[in-house]
Order: structure tokens, then sequence, then C-alpha cells
């Protein structure tokens, strides 16, 4: 049967964190997709040709990365709902700009964890963004954005291999930062 699972884990070492580093944003191509070459554990580890991303960096606890999946035995579907949730300091013209063409799109998002770990959410299907501005009310509250993005897929987010992050044949990094 195609559904049978092959392998167990053993309990992990405890020497990871939670917690973000980074966003990579990329303009969606349906032809993307397609190209992946996969790895043997599904590791993303090659394209077909560059795809151009965005780096937006994230500090703090505010940022957050999950992913559940949706089973239906009536209906015979399983699927993968990506989410995540982010928050930008300080609020400005381009940075508005920019956030507000994102949320007209459905961006492939690359998330960077404190791990080294790099996933692909909407590698398929694209994201959807919602982006909302905040002032806060007091002296200490933020005055930037928080972001959300959820996307639908068949299959959870694959990891990337960090070796093509930043390679010409690969995740190609825009230099270009808002807010610089």
């Amino acid at each position: 049967m195609a559904c049978d699972f092959t392998g167990g884990r053993v309990e992990a070492c405890k020497e990871s964190v939670g917690g973000l580093r980074n966003l990579y944003i990329a303009n969606f191509n349906s032809a993307m997709y397609d190209a992946l070459t996969l790895g043997t554990d599904d590791e993303i580890t090659g394209l077909g040709s560059a795809v151009t991303t965005y780096k937006f960096e994230l500090r703090g606890e505010n940022n957050s990365f999950e992913e559940t999946n949706e089973n239906s035995r009536d209906n015979g579907t399983s699927f993968w709902t990506q989410s995540g949730s982010i928050s930008l300091k300080v609020q400005d013209a381009a940075s508005q700009k920019q956030l507000k063409l994102l949320s007209y799109g459905r961006p492939h998002v690359i998330i960077e964890d404190y791990n080294g770990n790099f996933r692909i959410a909407g590698a398929q299907n694209g994201v959807e963004f919602s982006v909302s501005t905040s002032t806060g009310s007091a002296m200490g509250d933020l005055n930037g954005y928080n972001i959300t993005f959820e996307g639908k897929e068949l299959s959870p987010s694959s990891f990337v291999d960090p070796a093509i992050m930043g390679d010409v044949a690969g995740f190609v990094v825009d230099a270009t930062l808002m807010n610089a």
C-alpha cells in the first residue's frame, strides 16, 4: 500500500531552539515547483533556474511558523495548512509600499530558523499575506507591522538545502533591504 510508513524515530537530544531568524520571499512562479530537484529525504537540493528572493530580517520572539495536517476520512483528503506570524518594527513609506504589494500576490516563503534550517511554505500554491499596521498606545508598544501568512499544500513544507540559498543556480538573495 502506498501510504504505509517505513521508519520510526528515536528521542531527539535537547539541542534545538525555537524562533525565526529570517524570511526570504519570492514572487509566485508556477514553474518553480515542477523544476525542483528533491534529495532522498524530500529536501530541495536544486532548482530549474535561479529564483530571486527578498530577505526580511527578524529579531525578537514575536515570529513563528507552524503547520497543521488536516485529514478527512469521509472525503479521503489530506493536506497541510502552513501559517506564520511576523512582526516588523518601525513604519516607513518604503516598507508600506512593499508590504502592500506582498499582500496583493501569493508568493513563496522560505523560513530560516535559529537552528540553521530552511523550509519553503507555499512551494506549489503560494501563500496569502495579511498586513496590519500598529502604532501602539504606550511608549513601549510596537510601532510597525504585524504580518500573517497562510498556505495550503498537498505536502508539508520541504526542507531546503542551505547550499542553494544565495547560490546563482538556487534562491538568489536580493541584498536590497527596506529600512536599512
